[in-house]
This record gives structure tokens, sequence and C-alpha cells, in this order.
């Protein structure tokens, strides 16, 4: 390494600069071993210059250098041909890679086969002899001559994985403002043992940098979605809101379904929508004169609707799934709500994971996060609804918002919530909501003047927003890139 050090000194001291590639190929030895020892004089402040030069160049793959040494796959074809030709079959078998051989062969005009040929296809040779002008390429290549290397052939030989293009990363070297032949290292703490026996007097040590910040301690990082998280929940909790219980994956149909008042025989409720769970396949224990009501509002009617007029049955009730929607767990809650004798104003959210047998796309996970919110009060309306959607997402910073009319089973009216995307460069939906229908309500003994507004937000969603990320598989799962966790900054709330 010494050695390797004094002549690049000694070069750069005698010709004024060095490229680490060029000094690396005249000396024949690894151009790694240079770059590592003009490093390690990097050490030593301020004795040399060091620039990074990239560039990019061709290069053979172990294809290729076979292809240059024994020829190209359509030659090899060709000269296997005896005069009087042989059969496809026993071709295919002698030469390696004779089926892009043939099929170059023949693109060239080299041979010919005869289909109808005694004993099956046979191959003969169209032309007496042939000039290889891939190898010829390829030797070229391998000795670092380009000249009459056309971008056509280039393309094709890439295409063909004979050829690769790398990037060679090299370095210019030239002299610094300390610069020196002989090298002497800058001492950088001062020992007892120089005190004791004097030779501090004759070192040299490097200066200390009282401006230097350390090395940052390692920690943690904050996922996107964490972050975004946290703010919704702050926003809400700003908002007068109260966090609900939602740490039970598995739900009944009950609560997830026939308390919403959606029929038993909605898509939603099919396997190739939902996850249904095996083992416990059923639940048992339900509030029975609450379940009576929703029976008969489902079968008969009642409060004003006629129903869905079908043979509501328990064991449809009782199965278990992953929950689609944490909008069962507000039916818990306002079911809850419903038995105290005096009934108080409320404002609910929560925020957590549900399932749903989607297909995958840039937008749709099987497993995402959805955030729930509700406000159960006196004479509330669907501009109260608009209203507190807008002023939630503002306080995200997120302002450009559209709505549409929107079915659902448990709310009347009801509308999706979009947003504009500006990396995807359209509207995205980014939530639903609606106010919840008599049916749903009044079976539960809520007053019959009290409304419920209610939405669900996606979180991926928002999140891709902030974020600038147009891949919802980029987001979450296993195609994260911790880098992009590691390096993004918080994301801030636009006040």
């Amino acid at each position: 390494m010494e050695d390797l050090q004094q002549q690049i000194l000694n070069f750069v001291e005698e010709n004024g600069k060095l490229n680490s590639l060029e000094f690396a190929n005249c000396l024949q030895i690894d151009h790694q071993k240079v770059v590592g020892t003009i490093k390690s004089i990097q050490a030593f402040d301020g004795v040399i210059n060091c620039e990074l030069i990239s560039s990019k160049r061709w290069e053979l793959t172990k294809e290729g250098v076979e292809v240059a040494e024994n020829g190209s796959h359509e030659a090899l074809v060709f000269n296997a041909i005896p005069g009087d030709g042989m059969s496809q079959a026993d071709l295919m078998k002698k030469v390696p890679n004779a089926k892009i051989g043939f099929s170059k062969a023949m693109s060239a005009g080299w041979i010919a086969i005869d289909k109808k040929a005694a004993g099956g296809p046979k191959v003969t040779r169209k032309v007496e002899t042939i000039e290889d002008t891939v190898k010829e390429c390829l030797t070229k290549l391998k000795n670092l001559q380009l000249d009459g290397f056309t971008d056509n052939q280039k393309a094709e030989y890439k295409k063909r994985k004979l050829i690769t293009e790398v990037t060679v990363n090299t370095f210019e070297v030239s002299k610094g403002p300390n610069f020196s032949t002989s090298l002497s290292k800058q001492e950088t703490d001062l020992t007892p043992e120089m005190l004791a026996s004097g030779s501090w007097k004759s070192k040299s040590f490097k200066p200390y940098n009282f401006d230097a910040l350390g090395i940052a301690p390692p920690s943690g990082h904050l996922h996107p979605l964490l972050k975004v998280r946290t703010q919704f929940r702050q926003i809400f909790l700003e908002m007068g809101f109260t966090e609900m219980p939602t740490n039970n994956f598995i739900e009944s149909s009950f609560w997830n379904f026939d308390a919403l008042f959606q029929p038993q025989q909605h898509p939603a409720r099919d396997a190739h929508d939902t996850f249904f769970i095996s083992e416990p396949r059923d639940a048992h224990e339900f509030p029975m004169d609450y379940l009576e009501k929703v029976r008969k509002v489902h079968a008969e009617g009642g409060y004003g609707s006629q129903g869905y007029k079908y043979d509501w049955k328990i064991e449809e009730a009782k199965k278990n799934l992953l929950r689609t929607h944490t909008t069962a767990v507000s039916a818990r809650m306002l079911y809850k709500l419903a038995q105290q004798e005096t009934f108080t104003p409320k404002k609910y959210f929560s925020i957590d994971r549900v399932f749903r047998n989607e297909t995958l796309d840039a937008t749709h996970l099987a497993e995402f996060h959805q955030i729930e919110g509700l406000v159960a009060d006196y004479n509330l309306t669907l501009g109260d609804l608009m209203g507190i959607i807008h002023e939630f997402f503002k306080k995200l910073g997120i302002t450009r918002l559209r709505f549409k009319p929107a079915y659902n089973p448990y709310t009347e009216p009801s509308m999706e919530i979009f947003s504009y995307h500006n990396g995807l460069k359209k509207w995205v939906e980014i939530g639903n909501s609606g106010v919840f229908r008599p049916e749903m309500l009044l079976p539960m003994g809520l007053p019959k003047d009290v409304s419920v507004i209610a939405w669900g937000l996606s979180l991926e969603r928002p999140t891709m927003i902030k974020y600038g990320i147009d891949n919802i598989r980029d987001l979450i799962g296993p195609r994260v890139n911790l880098t992009m966790v590691q390096e993004n900054p918080i994301c801030r709330l636009d006040k």
C-alpha cells in the first residue's frame, strides 16, 4: 500500500494530474486497489484534491465473451451444417444455443429448411461463406475498440444480452494545498506517553473542529402512515371527538352488516368480498331484544320503512368475519349510547385496520386502515356533514374536495368524498359519508329527532397525497422502501 501511495504521489508530482483508471491500466493492477489507495491519501488533510468522474461504457456479458472467442450462435449453426445438409433435430442437439442461432441464421438468409424432406425437416446452406459481424464487433469491444460499432448493433446485442452498459467511476487526482510526496500522519490525540517522553514536540497534530456536529445517534424512524395517523387523531381530539375502542378485528355478521340495515343477500356479504372465519365460525352472545327488532325491520319493516321483505336468518347473522369496516364499532357505540336513560350528544372517532377481499392494484389492498367519525345530535343535516368534513381536511392541509352522490344500505343521503391527487394527476376517492338511516338508529332505541352523521376515510390515500406516493404497495407491504421511511420529512399540519 505504501509503495503504491508513493507511486501515485510521484506521478502527480511529475504530471500534475492522475486518472485512476488510466493509472491502473498502465500498472496492470485492479482499479479498485488504486481507488482504495487514493482514499487513504485523502486521509492526510489537503495533500491531494480528488474529483469523481462518472462515465458509461459497454462491456461484454459472460455470453458475449463466449461469442467473441468462439463465434456467434448463428455462425456456429451455419458451420455445423455439412455440404449436403442435415436434419433439423440433429442440428438442434449438436450446437449450443441452436434455437436462437437457427433463427438468426434464417433471418440472415444463410440457411434454408425443407420441411417436406424424408425423415423430417432438413436444413441446408444457402450461401457458400458468411461474415460473422457479431463476433468481429464483440472482439473489438473486448479490446476497447468501438470503431464501426453502430447504435443499432448496440441495441441488438443488448437485447440479445451479449453486452451490457455499466457505469464506471474514476477519480481525477491533482495537487492539494498541502501537497507533498512524503506523508506524515497527523496525530488526533495527545497521550500521556507523548507528554512523558516529550515526543509531542515533534508530532504534527490535526486541528480540532469545534463546529463538528458529531455522529447522529442511531434512532428509529416513523412510517408515514403512523405520522398521518397521529395527525388525524390529533385533529379529532382538537375538534372534541372521543376515541372508540377498536381492539376486535373479528366481528360477527350481525354487528358488521345486520345492525347497519345491510340485507343478508347483499353482495358485500359474499366470500369474494369478505374474509369469513372458519374457527370459531359463529358468534353466540347478542342483545336478544335488539336482535329481534333488527330482524323485524329487515323482514317486515317498521319505523316508516317497508324493510327488505325476506326471511331473515340468525344463522347468517352469527357468522364471524374479519371486519370490513369500523362502522361495526360505531354500531356498537350507538347501541350503547341508546341504552342511557337520557340521551346526550356525542362525537366519536376511530382509526384502525379493516379487511376486504380486494383485487390488489395501485390504490387497493386487502388490508388497510379506516378512519371513522360520527356525530350524534338533534336535527343534524347533510350540510352539517359537508361542513365538518371540509373543516377536518382543512386542518390536514387538503382543501380540494368534491362530493358525489352514492348509495349505502345504512345511510341516506350518502356521499363519496374525492380529493385531487397531484401525483396521479386525477381525483381519487378517499372516503364515504352519509346520514344514518332511521331503520338503523330507531331499533337501537335512539330518540326520533336524533340524527347521526358519519364518514369513513382511508388512511392510506390521504398519506399518498401528502407524500406524493402513486402506488399504495410502495407505502405498506413487502415492497416498502425503508430509505423512504428514513428520509421523508415530518408531514407537518398546515394551520
